[in-house]
């Protein structure tokens, strides 16, 4: 056991299977390796344990992609109201270590903004999607009134990376996935496709119709607190019709977490790009280094203020969490 910050840990990013959302997926997203499988379905006992090993006081619980992006719109909000409720069970059962963000029927989007206010009257902390909607990329106008509900509510939605779209890994990816396979994934295909999605979203101008939405993007902002300067720079030059830089509505409507990125040095990249107030702890649970990010938070040289505030008070203030 290492010794954790002096204060209470919120982890935002940290995923489970629900057992019949999991029958629908197929292909390569069917199924995950060995240990992971028993990881994401378990929110009992190994997992409480791991937890503790990792020095997390509460999980924020959402499921892990594809989540219920790729559901068809006639089963789609039925069966997302099923995995909600049960997860609402889990998460009341043992509310001293355990929130939650929803899963939403994307493919209805109405039915999914009414999902999220559900789930918020329950006491969900917003909403996690996972990259495209069955092929969309979400800052299409048809889920605009997901956002609309959001900013209503003051909720945030999660904006957590999956799968390119077919011909984007056929194109650029298929020559090398047989011997790197995670190309797609982690290594680069999520933060590519995730890091697209936000820029989408600026240029949408979502963020000018809906100016109190809030997005949380895992991995530290998926590289985009790194290219501030040159996104302003290129609008500037061809003449980008918004408002605002698009940094301003990064650093305006983008939180990011640390999921996935254990590493002083890309961190203190991201605090001196979006400030220290607009980052928050996240383990990416399950994965084989979840101890490894609790001790990121407790070794890494950040002022015990800077640690606190990553590790607990940004959370408990962006989504009203309490310890």
């Amino acid at each position: 056991m290492f010794k954790k910050p002096h204060c209470p840990v919120i982890a935002l990013e940290e995923h489970y299977w629900d057992a019949e959302l999991e029958k629908t997926f197929t292909g390569s997203e069917a199924g995950r390796p060995g240990l992971q499988m028993e990881q994401l379905h378990d929110l009992g006992a190994l997992r409480i344990k791991e937890m503790d090993e990792a020095g997390i006081d509460i999980q924020v619980l959402s499921h892990g992609a594809p989540s219920t992006q790729k559901l068809p719109a006639d089963t789609a909000a039925a069966l997302t109201r099923r995995v909600n409720d049960r997860l609402h069970a889990v998460v009341t059962g043992n509310p001293q270590r355990f929130a939650a963000f929803a899963a939403l029927p994307t493919a209805v989007p109405d039915a999914a903004a009414d999902e999220l206010e559900r789930t918020a009257k329950l006491g969900f902390k917003g909403a996690m999607l996972h990259g495209l909607a069955d092929g969309v990329f979400l800052d299409d106008k048809k889920f605009w009134p997901i956002y609309e509900r959001a900013q209503a509510l003051d909720l945030p939605i999660y904006m957590h990376p999956s799968l390119p779209q077919a011909d984007v890994r056929r194109i650029y990816y298929d020559d090398y996935v047989k011997d790197f396979p995670m190309i797609t994934r982690a290594t680069w295909g999520y933060t590519v496709e995730t890091a697209t999605l936000a820029i989408r979203m600026v240029l949408s101008g979502v963020f000018e119709k809906f100016p109190k939405l809030k997005i949380i993007l895992g991995h530290l902002g998926e590289t985009l607190p790194f290219l501030l300067w040159r996104f302003d720079s290129r609008a500037k030059l061809y003449g980008v019709k918004l408002a605002k830089n698009p940094s301003e509505y990064i650093k305006q409507n983008i939180v990011v977490t640390t999921s996935g990125m254990c590493s002083a040095e890309p961190l203190d990249c991201t605090i001196a790009a979006l400030g220290h107030d607009r980052v928050m702890f996240a383990a990416d649970y399950p994965f084989e280094s979840a101890q490894e990010a609790g001790e990121f938070m407790d070794h890494t040289p950040l002022a015990e203020l800077v640690r606190e505030d990553i590790a607990f008070k940004n959370a408990a203030k962006y989504l009203s969490l309490k310890s």
